[in-house]
């Protein structure tokens, strides 16, 4: 390696590398002017889209000042979104404005959650680009978003489900708060601190967060600058929030020079012992389930344990894109580069020496010689793949998981591992391209290299392709983004092996999932095909793949189909399909020699050198490229060939949905190919389409010529109509003129042969008639002609309908604004001579925005006269015949039905067709009178956004225009028409009506959507699709023109779209409304269906359309017909009908009434549809609350404050207040109403009990906070809670805690924000300081202990954990006792009284609570405590205190007066002793556990002190050897639950009972400042965290001492269960393996690690076989959990005891899997010396005398050796050889017979490792050992031929699918010896035929086991 001249160094280097771009800050407005160049017609100036930005700013300033959040801010909000589309950016002092503003709304506490995510997401929307605002434009606090996070996440106990867990709570939400609210841009003070509490703490959940953290962290500091401690201290402090701290603690320790180095560490900003800790969660994350079945992190079990609260916590990134994120970003060539992947020799191979080849040894010494030092121990100067550690790690990893990308080893964990590669691959791209950039701040010697580029393609390549051959869809999809990503990045290095899979599997097509799996992979690697800029030598390859790809259009596989046409249309847009060899004096192509065989280009397979593939000359590649375009000629031809034979093959009628969407795909590729055809080509083309057109005529594929037809007209429509119309004129005309489509029907049916023909050429003049109107005028006379006869004649169905979408597509073609081309350069490069002749050099091009050219469709006023020629010659005469139809005294049988449905066909779609033609014009006064009517209630006019009209191609614009007029009233005229016609159908009758019905509803469809942008719907789905596909890297800015043009097309389609947000609804307009709203009530079902889909489309178009249709609606519910109720109900399950009415509260109360008053209809499709409205309605009844109007927002103030309102803003800010306090009122007023209404239904005695339930649900809804609680509604709710219904009682309860609670955060809140927050301020609390100190922690949890002294007036009880679980924070909350007499609550609220009174007047009564009782007495088949009844006693009990204690005795008196509490005590005291005692039956247990949890869960013990020792007592007093074990098992179950239900409070008894103790950490000083500190500068090997378990520690020695005893003394046979060691076993195995599913499963291992002698013993025991697999789960879950650092190598030193000493084989046998197990999970952690002596071990393991355990030796050694430095396999190589060639096998009589074959079976397994060790490739050692070594021993001894038949068995089956490749790396007689060893002997001769086409004759015998 080249070393560089340390001479040109200077100190005055910059580390960021050269010169840095400064950024544009005009980038966004020359952004917009690229949209606007795009498109074909003026836009507005920008002087008029500033001031509508101003005005609607204004107005969201006006409505937030004046608190009119619900209505008027979204109202200006959605026309800021609308605004948006323009593309016009938003100035950055508007910008911060208005993110502040949303901020600060999405932040204030009580405002309704549809403002809250509305501005969230305005806020994200404004502030996700770093390129328009940074933290040094704007600056906000965070403390409001804890704040609302706090309350959001953490229930309330009596509102959350009842669940205690293992796994502390607050570890998970303290993880959550820290990882969302610290600093990324500074970690360096706490980053060893997060990983301190990383390491001790096993949850998955836990991993995932803390991965996503580190992978933002990681990105953000590849720059050096980003953590410079400087850039804080030019931040003003601005966003302090009240009551925030900013505490300066200490950072002596952190480096702060002068010059900021940045935060790097040995690994990217990782240090060594962070990293192995990363990559072990890495592997680890991959879930692969190794053949021991159990060694899977115990991560995920330790979070079932608090699924509730994981589910309350926002779901992190997925941690395979996080880990992928984190390796790539940590790259940096930042050690000593190892050699190439593909060198010859690794360097520093120590020669042969007598340490490393031992001398051959003895009969006593082979396994000696075998487990001889491999060397002298790691080298001094570790090298690393391409310099790069985090790249060597990366490599490990793929290495340890290369088998599982097998297709043969797959499972669900390899799309987890094609995802990672996937990322891998995907963020390498996007940091490369990055770093390429001018601006980019990454300092040059931290930069990605070429050596690391080619070096990561090659990590990643082989498991790849492994993987590309996968089943499953989601790993092909993931293999498929990691292929493209890497041929991109090596093109080299992937499209040649991808090539040479390809083309036998095409060839061949002997699988059919392999050819999908090739075609798809070929679809990946377009690019480098295709792509001249991405791979120069790749196109040569693009005509023969397309050649082997013509089978692949095939109607019998639609699967490889659909992935061929997806590949074709891929290519085709990149290219040009014409031939490029020059012309010949005489006009023909020049002669060319022989197209060479594929055989004969040059050879794919893998060499030793860098550069893999033989590389051409540019000239030399462009002259085979050259010379292939000759082919695509016959190409073209084949394929148009190969359609016409698919299009045959098709079933009648096209078939079902499969077929379609085949003959679309291949559609698809049609339109790209013909698109992209030369001159000649094209004629071509469409000759052999002519050809076949006009002579045949299939019914089956008329979809597929109308496709056809299309993509030619698409390229060429003047050429395309020339050949084809008259054609099609004349077929269609004598297809009329003989019968055809005469017979009438009406229905969609199937067409009669007859008229096949007819349908034939319509379908091609459709087609036709696709493109640039300009082409059709010619034929205009004869169109209209045509247009007239087809209207005359066509009386089925099919064709009027045809002729309807014809006369629809001409008129679109003629009057829209669209692309004319789409082709893949701009059409003056297309025209270009040069283009033509050198086309080859431009395939691939992509284009940057300013560089395309797009070429527009812009209606011309030739096109707009026939347009209006057409309306006056053919659709105004078909209007007047359908108005003559509704004429009184028509006669109205199947012929009128006939002759209306086809007139308005053939109306409906020349309306349809001219969407864009007409611009409506209408005065803003007129849009705001139909304000009055809006659907947004309650408003202030000036309020209402209205949409100013902007240009977007609509071709007429100008009333005064008479073409306009013309039209206008025509369309008009069309509309009244509809409305008469939709009164004459409705009073017909059902005869003939149906059909004329639905065509009806289908123009007034047409009439009130088609318009503006409803030809135009899914651009931008489209867009985004299409850029998906053609993304090569992230952040890509130069693009295929195609993407451009659909930009462009996208960009137009939003303007039209902003002309169609809101369209006047006139009188004419509220008729049709009327019309469709009772055709959504009609007799027939698929009517009313049809209606209610176009009346909720209409609701998004026209304002007030639904309060419109509401009376309507209730008044068919009334009316008790049942079709109009199912109507009726299922408009209003619609979402933009029910949910809305549900939502407004001054539309509640008649929606809910009319819904209620169903009831009386008892058919039950009506109460069916009644349940689904109201579930689906009645969620979404809102809570009234008015409270966020009265919160202050200081914030908010000050940013309006310096706006400075003129005085007429001021006038309508006060109106604007004045109306939303006039909305509150109404709100208010519909609130009781609501109730009022609901209460009297569930009072009725007539109401159903489904209706009782919904009313009381709606009841629960509404309950307000914001008011007093009322009388009759907790009357309501308490009589339900003894209803005999359990769902009744269910919601009942709900209401009565809802209620109650209210109560209470009424009483003792002291402002509005804290009644929306739920904070209540409780009498007797206090924030107690706290000083912290080593004894603090000891001396706080001891307390509990202690009896309480009553007297103390201070504050005393700690009910809940601190906040500070790892350290202590400056105040605590405590408790008062409460006074002796003195209620602490009461008097409760004054306004609430009398609602205090009626729960007084119930609770009192004994009937109340017998009837209570009995109900929660009739629920015995739960297992616990069901907590709303609980929760219920409770309110009761805690809003009355003692009053109802007569009554019922309960437990709720943690605030009550201590006369009231000795009251209570002395009444459960005896009730105590009687439960919690002998006399606990078996199934109650678990029902006085949950009991126990229930009262002691955020309490104080003290609390509780009769019960607390009463537990105790029993707990010491507890016989442990009963006559039953259930009878000290059944109370430890209930200890057990209220131990850990009070967690680390318990700690004060835990000497005492030896009970679970939670790890404590031990920082020197428990204070936040120097726990952060002590992380950062302790030695990694502390234990700051508590996490190494020593508190059993005494213990487990104890138990180590006395097993062996305990052994001696065990009983043999059917009695071994009852012994002392059995039973001692299998409990310490059960408290093992608990203690590996916690979360602090660290610990375990101090303990496991004593006993492992033990464990091993237990697994060989035979007449126990529980104990047996006990002690095996443990030791195999023992491996999935990470162990602290410095216990590594004592497990692997015990392991290692347990295979060398143990006496029993089968221990050794059990021993050896856990090597490798342990070794795959924790491989980041071990040391290489380490790694050296585990393979001493095996090799040594290998002389077994046990041929089992030999085996197993030499299958672990192979998966050791898989993942170890190749320099160790050479060595062994050498030992292995050596001692095969000296070993002897003498006569079978010979006494030396047994240890000859041992001693040579040990070297041949040794071998068989070592090929076993690299399955998936060929090392340049590898066939010598085949076929020199192993085929000699073929026939020896058994073992020995076993083990060698195995192996080559093993190697054929991992290298079948890369022996085209891997077969080069054998000599003939290599192959030779290989194919005897595989199949044994022949006496015939075969030739093995390689890729290379070369042939090898090898004799043989005979031929077996083939």
């Amino acid at each position: 390696m080249p070393l560089p001249n340390l001479s040109l160094l200077s100190i005055h280097d910059d580390p960021g590398g050269p010169s840095k771009r400064a950024p544009d800050p005009n980038w966004p407005l020359r952004k917009y002017k690229e949209y606007i160049k795009s498109i074909p017609y003026a836009a507005e100036p920008e002087s008029k889209l500033i001031e509508m930005l101003e005005f609607i700013v204004l107005r969201l300033e006006q409505c937030v000042t004046s608190r009119d959040y619900e209505v008027g801010f979204l109202q200006w909000d959605s026309m800021l979104s609308y605004w948006s589309l323009l593309k016009y950016p938003i100035p950055k002092e508007t910008r911060i404005k208005l993110a502040k503003i949303y901020w600060y709304m999405s932040t204030t506490p009580g405002m309704p959650g549809q403002i809250m995510a509305t501005c969230a997401d305005g806020f994200k929307s404004l502030t996700q680009s770093v390129k328009k605002l940074t933290i040094k434009d704007m600056r906000l606090p965070w403390r409001p978003v804890y704040e609302i996070l706090s309350k959001a996440i953490i229930l309330q106990m009596n509102i959350r489900p009842f669940e205690y867990t293992q796994l502390p709570w607050y570890v998970l939400a303290a993880q959550f708060y820290l990882l969302t609210f610290l600093p990324l841009s500074h970690p360096q003070a706490y980053l060893p601190m997060l990983f301190r509490i990383w390491e001790s703490i096993n949850s998955y959940m836990f991993d995932e967060r803390m991965l996503e953290f580190l992978a933002s962290l990681s990105e953000m500091h590849v720059a050096s600058d980003v953590s410079d401690p400087r850039k804080l201290a030019e931040l003003p402090d601005d966003a302090k929030s009240e009551g925030e701290g900013r505490p300066q603690w200490s950072e002596d320790d952190l480096n702060a020079t002068s010059a900021w180095p940045g935060i790097y560490k040995d690994v990217g900003v990782f240090t060594e012992h962070e990293w192995s800790l990363l990559m072990c969660k890495c592997i680890n994350s991959m879930e692969i389930p190794l053949a021991d079945g159990g060694s899977l992190t115990t991560g995920p079990s330790a979070d079932r344990n608090v699924a509730g609260e994981i589910g309350r916590l926002p779901k992190p990134e997925w941690r395979i894109q996080s880990l992928a994120r984190i390796i790539v970003y940590s790259m940096a060539p930042d050690g000593m580069p190892s050699p190439a992947s593909n060198a010859p020799t690794p360097f520093l191979t120590p020669m042969p020496s007598g340490m490393n080849t031992p001398q051959i040894p003895t009969h006593n010494s082979l396994r000696d010689y075998l487990s001889a030092p491999l060397g002298m121990g790691p080298t001094k100067n570790k090298t690393y793949l391409a310099g790069c550690k985090a790249l060597e790690s990366l490599s490990q990893i793929i290495a340890s998981t290369e088998s599982f990308f097998h297709p043969s080893n797959s499972g669900p964990f390899t799309n987890d591992l094609a995802a990672f590669i996937k990322q891998i691959a995907y963020d390498f791209n996007r940091r490369w391209l990055e770093e390429q950039q001018p601006e980019c701040k990454t300092p040059t010697n931290r930069r990605l290299t070429k050596q690391m580029k080619r070096e990561l393609v090659k990590t990643l390549r082989t498991v790849a392709f492994l993987a590309m051959f996968c089943e499953d869809s989601n790993t092909v999809g993931n293999i498929q983004s990691c292929l493209k990503s890497m041929s991109v990045m090596e093109p080299d290095l992937i499209l040649h092996p991808i090539l040479e899979r390809a083309f036998p599997a095409l060839e061949t097509l002997i699988e059919t999932q392999r050819t999908i799996a090739v075609i798809k992979a070929l679809g990946a690697v377009a690019p480098a095909i295709v792509s001249r800029k991405v791979y120069y030598p790749g196109a040569k390859h693009l005509i023969p793949i397309l050649q082997l790809l013509i089978p692949g259009i095939d109607l019998n596989d639609p699967t490889k189909t659909l992935h061929t046409t997806e590949f074709i249309v891929e290519v085709a847009q990149y290219i040009m399909f014409a031939d490029a060899m020059p012309d010949d004096a005489n006009g023909t192509s020049a002669s060319r020699p022989e197209t060479p065989s594929r055989y004969g280009m040059p050879s794919f397979f893998m060499d030793e050198s860098d550069r893999e593939f033989p590389r051409l000359t540019d000239e030399e590649e462009d002259r085979l490229v050259q010379d292939t375009t000759g082919s695509f000629a016959d190409w073209v031809t084949q394929f148009i060939r190969r359609v016409y034979q698919l299009q045959e093959n098709l079933p009648e009628e096209g078939g079902g949905a499969a077929e379609v969407q085949v003959v679309d795909a291949v559609g698809r590729a049609c339109m790209s190919i013909c698109s992209h055809l030369s001159a000649s080509l094209y004629d071509l083309v469409l000759n052999l389409v002519y050809d076949y057109a006009s002579t045949t005529v299939r019914s089956n594929a008329v979809r597929g010529i109308h496709l056809l037809i299309e993509a030619l007209a698409n390229a060429n429509p003047v050429k395309c109509l020339a050949k084809f119309f008259p054609l099609c004129e004349r077929s269609i005309r004598l297809e009329l003129e003989n019968g055809a489509s005469s017979l009438r029907t009406t229905a969609a049916s199937s067409p009669m042969p007859s008229d096949a023909t007819l349908h034939w050429h319509l379908a091609i003049l459709r087609g036709c008639v696709f493109n640039d109107g300009n082409a059709i005028l010619p034929y205009k006379d004869r169109l209209v002609s045509l247009l007239k006869l087809l209207n005359e004649k066509t009386f089925s169905n099919r064709g009027f309908a045809w002729s309807g979408k014809l006369l629809c597509n001409v008129l679109l073609t003629l009057t829209h604004t669209y692309p004319l081309e789409n082709k893949f350069v701009n059409p003056e490069e297309w025209n270009s001579e040069e283009f033509r002749r050198k086309h080859y050099l431009y395939w691939g091009k992509v284009y940057k925005a300013d560089e395309v050219t797009v070429s527009w469709h812009v209606p011309n006023s030739d096109e707009i006269d026939f347009s209006c020629q057409i309306f006056r010659e053919l659709v105004e005469p078909a209007l007047n015949l359908l108005i003559k139809l509704l004429e009184p005294g028509a006669v109205r049988n199947t012929v009128w039905s006939n002759d209306f449905c086809r007139h308005l066909s053939f109306v409906s779609n020349a309306f349809s067709g001219i969407p864009t033609l007409i611009r409506d014009v209408f005065k803003p006064d007129a849009l705001r009178a139909a304000t009055k009517t809006s659907d947004i209630l309650n408003e202030i006019e000036e309020m209402i956004g209205v949409i100013e009209p902007m240009n977007s191609g609509f071709a007429l614009t100008d009333p005064a225009d008479p073409r306009y007029a013309y039209l206008s009233s025509l369309r008009r005229r069309f509309g009244e028409f509809l409305h008469d016609a939709s009164k004459s159908l409705s009073q017909q009758g059902e005869e003939n009506t149906v059909d004329a019905v639905e065509m009806l509803i289908e123009g007034i469809r047409t009439y009130m959507l088609e318009y503006g942008d409803s030809k135009e719907q899914g651009c931008e789905k489209k867009y985004h699709s299409e850029k998906n596909v053609a993304r090569l890297i992230a952040k890509q800015k130069t693009w295929p023109r195609s993407v451009w043009v659909r930009r462009a097309r996208f960009y137009h389609s939003a303007r039209l779209r902003w002309n169609s947000l809101e369209r006047l609804r006139g009188p004419l307009e509220d008729l049709l409304i009327d019309d469709l709203v009772e055709w959504s009530l009609w007799n027939y079902a698929t009517i009313r269906s049809y209606s209610q889909s176009i009346l909720d489309s209409i609701c998004v178009v026209y304002d007030g359309v639904r309060r419109r249709a509401f009376p309507v609606l209730y008044q068919a519910l009334e009316s008790g017909d049942d079709d109009r109720m199912k109507g009726a109900l299922w408009t209003l399950n619609l979402m933009n009908f029910g949910k809305y009415a549900a939502s407004e509260l001054t539309l509640a109360p008649k929606l809910v009434q009319n819904l209620f008053l169903c009831q009386k209809n008892e058919k039950p499709s009506i109460q069916d549809s009644v349940s689904v409205v109201s579930e689906n309605c009645l969620n979404s009844l809102p809570e009234p609350c008015s409270l966020v109007y009265d919160v202050e927002t200081p914030e908010l103030d000050a940013i309006f404050a310096g706006i400075g309102f003129s005085q007429q803003d001021q006038q309508l800010i006060q109106k604007c207040t004045d109306n939303r306090k006039l909305r509150v009122q109404l709100m208010d007023k519909s609130s009781e109403e609501l109730m009022s209404i609901v209460l009297a239904v569930g009072n009725s005695s007539k109401t159903h009990w489904k209706y009782e339930i919904a009313a009381i649900r709606c009841l629960r809804a509404v309950i307000r906070r914001d008011a007093p609680l009322e009388a009759d509604k907790i009357r309501y709710f308490l009589e339900k809670t003894r209803d005999s219904n359990p769902s009744m009682r269910y919601y009942a309860q709900r209401a009565v805690m809802k209620a109650l609670r209210n109560l209470k955060l009424r009483t003792f809140c002291r402002k509005p924000t804290d009644l929306i927050l739920g904070r209540n301020h409780n009498p007797l609390k206090e924030r107690v300081p706290i000083d912290p100190s080593p004894e603090l922690t000891r001396r706080f949890l001891d307390a509990y202990k202690v009896p309480l002294d009553l007297k103390n007036q201070g504050p005393v009880f700690v009910d809940k954990d601190p906040l500070g679980w790892l350290t202590w924070s400056r105040k605590q909350s405590h408790f008062r006792i409460p006074d002796a007499v003195k209620s602490t609550f009461q008097p409760w609220e004054p306004a609430s009284e009398a609602a205090i009174a009626v729960v007084r007047e119930i609770a009192l009564t004994t009937a109340f609570w017998k009837e209570l009782g009995m109900y929660f007495g009739e629920e015995n088949h739960e297992v616990s405590i069901i907590m709303d009844n609980v929760s219920l006693v409770k309110s009761i009990f805690q809003l009355l205190e003692d009053e109802p204690f007569e009554a019922l005795k309960a437990d709720c008196s943690k605030h009550w007066p201590l006369s009231k509490q000795d009251m209570l005590w002395k009444w459960f005291k005896p009730i105590m002793a009687d439960i919690f005692g002998p006399n606990l039956k078996t199934d109650t247990v678990s029902i006085w556990t949950s009991f126990l949890e229930y009262i002691s869960y955020n309490k104080d013990p003290r609390r509780l002190q009769p019960l607390v020792d009463h537990l105790m007592n029993i707990w010491m007093d507890l016989d442990y050897q009963p006559e039953l074990a259930f009878d000290t098992t059944k109370l430890l179950s209930v200890l057990k639950g209220f131990a850990e239900t009070i967690n680390w409070k318990f700690t004060a008894w835990t000497d005492e009972v030896v009970a679970r103790l939670l790890a404590t950490p031990r920082p020197s000083f428990p204070s936040t400042e120097v726990f952060v500190k002590e992380c950062r500068i302790l030695p990694v090997d502390y234990d700051i965290m508590g996490m190494r378990g020593y508190y059993h520690k005494a213990r487990i020695a104890e138990l180590v001492t006395k097993f062996p005893v305990w052994r001696e003394e065990r009983a043999p046979g059917s009695r071994a269960f009852q012994s002392t060691y059995d039973r001692v076993g299998i409990t310490v195995c059960k408290f093992l393996f608990q203690l590996l599913l916690d979360t602090s499963a660290t610990r375990v291992f101090d303990y496991i690690l004593p006993l492992m002698p033990e464990l091993f013993r237990f697994t060989e025991v035979n007449d126990n076989e529980d104990l047996a697999t006990r002690g095996n789960d443990v030791l195999v879950q023992m491996c999935g959990v990470s162990p602290p650092r410095s216990l590594i190598n004592p497990i692997f030193d015990a392991i290692f005891e347990a295979i060398q000493n143990s006496p029993s084989w089968r221990v050794r046998i059990k021993a050896l899997p856990l090597v490798q197990v342990f070794y795959f999970r924790q491989l980041p952690l071990i040391s290489d010396g380490k790694v050296m002596e585990i393979l001493e071990v095996l090799c040594k393991c290998l002389d077994d005398e046990v041929v089992d355990v030999r085996e197993m030796a030499a299958t672990t050694l192979s998966g050791i050796l898989r993942l170890s430095p190749r320099r160790h396999i050479l060595k062994l190589r050498d030992r292995f050889v050596q001692l095969i060639k000296k070993s002897h096998i003498p006569a079978r009589q010979d006494p030396g017979y047994a240890r000859g074959v041992r001693q040579r079976h040990a070297a041949i397994l040794g071998v068989c490792a070592l090929v076993d060790s690299v399955p998936y490739t060929v090392e340049k050692w590898t066939p010598d050992l085949l076929t020199n070594i192993l085929a000699e021993h073929t026939y020896d001894p058994a073992p020995i031929s076993t083990t060698v038949r195995k192996c080559a068995r093993n190697f054929s089956r991992t290298h079948i699918d890369t022996w085209h490749e891997d077969c080069v790396r054998f000599s003939e007689d290599q192959l030779a010896m290989l194919s005897n060893l595989l199949t044994g002997s022949s006496y015939c001769e075969f030739s093995l035929v390689l890729f290379s086409d070369v042939p090898l004759k090898i004799t043989r015998r005979r031929i077996s086991n083939i």
